[in-house]
């Protein structure tokens, strides 16, 4: 495995026993699939394992892969109902692996990706949808100030500002016209709700992001945190229910599926048992959020396919990844539609 790094294992290992970890002298290090923005590696040493993230080569982004910010998000949640990882230590020393990074542990625990969850029993599905709903229900709950993290982002006006800074990195990574994408950056901005509401927000939570106690359907960590800021909730919860919209064939979602039949609660529902927990008011702009989140979404993937044409991105199939962007955006836009016309 060692052979395999893309850095100089040695120094990382000096630098791990600089942290107080027991460091053998052997230190495998194997990059784990899966992931499209910073690369991951698992870590092994005198049995212990750890994972590493890291910032990716070459030009990024302006604000992108955040590795500091991810960093100090896990330390901070670590004292909230969140379950996380827990963290070893932050370095931004480009010399050690480089690029900055930092070193987290490693839970032992399930992934999966399939939203429709092959080989469970329905009711095991509906306990693992009523989990998800449950952890990102606390993580919206957080006490700012009690974590330390009233200044990780600024408060109020996050869908304005949100949708100016995607449509920055869009125009930035466009390759290819996406009408939708342009119709989409027009309404957006003149068509955000009245009201405001801020949290801590994940960013990119799903299903894959989650690791599951190995036997049951409690999640022992919430993973991948790059996106992560102080924003409103509902953008952050409505992103998770895009699965109900996007279709099995496309992208990682449910839509389409019999849910009655699988034990995957409806939309309305799994929406209902959030609001409850957090005395949330969803429905009125529901769909408005659904299009800003699959303009969000087909962004980022734009931005994925850029970094394959360049040559810096994380994962061998990043250029696949990219092409989902055309279709979300058009989605989307289906869905800004149907909203003006429930508004007007």
């Amino acid at each position: 495995m060692r052979g395999t790094a893309e850095f100089d294992t040695q120094a990382l290992a000096d630098w791990m026993r600089a942290q107080g970890l027991a460091v053998s002298r052997t230190l495998h290090a194997e990059r784990l699939t899966g992931g499209q923005s910073n690369p991951t590696f698992c870590l092994t040493s005198a049995g212990t394992r750890y994972v590493l993230r890291k910032k990716p080569a070459g030009q990024l982004l302006a604000s992108a892969h955040a590795i500091d910010r991810e960093y100090r998000i896990l330390a901070a949640l670590r004292r909230s109902p969140v379950p996380v990882p827990e963290v070893h230590g932050y370095c931004d020393d480009a010399s050690i692996v480089g690029t900055p990074f930092y070193l987290m542990e490693f839970l032992d625990g399930r992934v999966m990706v399939d939203q429709a969850l092959p080989g469970m029993a329905r009711e095991e599905r509906a306990a693992t949808y009523a989990e998800m709903n449950r952890v990102i229900a606390a993580l919206h709950g957080v006490d700012l100030e009690r974590v330390g993290l009233a200044d990780f982002g600024r408060a109020g006006n996050y869908f304005a500002r949100q949708i100016a800074r995607w449509t920055r990195q869009y125009q930035e990574s466009r390759t290819s016209p996406i009408p939708a994408m342009d119709l989409l950056m027009d309404w957006l901005p003149r068509n955000v709700p009245p009201g405001d509401a801020t949290a801590i927000v994940h960013g990119d939570y799903r299903l894959d992001n989650l690791v599951f106690d190995p036997s049951g359907p409690s999640v022992i960590g919430v993973l991948d945190w790059e996106l992560s800021t102080l924003g409103h909730p509902l953008a952050d919860f409505s992103y998770h229910c895009l699965s109900w919209h996007i279709p099995a064939s496309l992208w990682r979602g449910i839509g389409g599926l019999d849910l009655h039949e699988l034990g995957i609660p409806r939309e309305p529902d799994y929406v209902k048992q959030y609001c409850d927990a957090t005395g949330a008011e969803a429905q009125e702009h529901w769909d408005f959020y659904l299009a800003y989140n699959l303009f969000r979404i087909a962004a980022i993937l734009q931005g994925i396919a850029k970094r394959a044409i360049d040559g810096n991105a994380a994962s061998a199939d990043a250029i696949a990844t990219g092409r989902r962007a055309g279709p979300l955006a058009e989605l989307g836009w289906r869905l800004a539609q149907r909203y003006e016309t429930s508004h007007s």
